[in-house]
């Protein structure tokens, strides 16, 4: 499989404490990728880097074959590489139906508009049902449980129809129902053809859905590959998983 994003020697400096350093891997298409290891590792700054979130010291970031010079979290969006975040960003005073249309990463001023055109509509309401809350569809988005808004953030991103989804830990603090929601939306969109790197902190996830699996350790990638592979690589047994 070719690579749909591929980061080069990506470096954040915070201070005297470099939290991604010289850090490469790529992300096959069509693949369901794992970015794991060790709590300040650098997962998240990572991810933050490669979405515009934050900028890089140094080191280059493509996406779909070309060097984003700039990245932006609008632009990248419009050209299909979205993401959510480890505490789901909603509108908490707008309804499900309405979070989703404002996911278009339209103009400001169509964005906070009211009115739902017939299109969104649709396009909304197929995704909360796929996601098992359109029975929500007018809810206020602030009444939904922990669970529920990470699922409503996961639609919410759909919205546009990226090639390329980055989950910052979509299972994390959810019921073990709901985990296999999620693990069951995540292999139907990628049987479908959409790619997503994932940073998870479930191990037993990761290694039954993910290849391949990429671990950073102090911000720089300690080893990459299938999920076996790196389950016995014995720098990641000492760095991770712990024997």
């Amino acid at each position: 499989m070719s690579a749909l994003l591929e980061v080069k020697g990506l470096t954040k400096r915070f201070g005297g404490v470099t939290a991604v350093d010289a850090c490469s891997f790529t992300v096959p298409e069509g693949s369901v990728t794992a970015l794991v290891g060790p709590n300040g590792s650098g997962k998240t700054t990572a991810f933050n880097l490669i979405t515009g979130y934050a900028r890089a010291d140094a080191g280059t970031v493509s996406f779909a074959g070309t060097t984003v010079r700039r990245p932006d979290p609008v632009r990248l969006a419009r050209r299909g590489l979205t993401r959510t975040f480890q505490q789901a960003r909603i509108f908490a005073d707008l309804t499900l139906v309405q979070n989703l249309v404002a996911a278009l990463q339209q103009p400001w001023r169509v964005a906070l508009r009211r009115a739902v055109r017939a299109h969104e509509w649709s396009r909304a309401l197929e995704l909360l049902e796929e996601f098992g809350i359109a029975r929500l569809a007018h809810e206020r988005a602030g009444n939904l449980s922990y669970g529920q808004k990470k699922l409503l953030e996961f639609a919410a991103v759909l919205m546009g129809e990226p090639r390329l989804v980055l989950l910052d830990e979509p299972t994390a603090g959810v019921n073990p129902v709901l985990v296999e929601q999620i693990e069951q939306r995540l292999r139907d969109l990628n049987a479908r053809g959409l790619t997503f790197l994932i940073v998870e902190h479930n191990m037993n996830l990761v290694m039954r859905l993910c290849d391949p699996v990429v671990v950073l350790d102090h911000g720089t990638k300690l080893a990459a590959g299938a999920p076996a592979d790196v389950r016995n690589d014995p720098r990641v047994l000492d760095a991770y998983l712990g024997g």
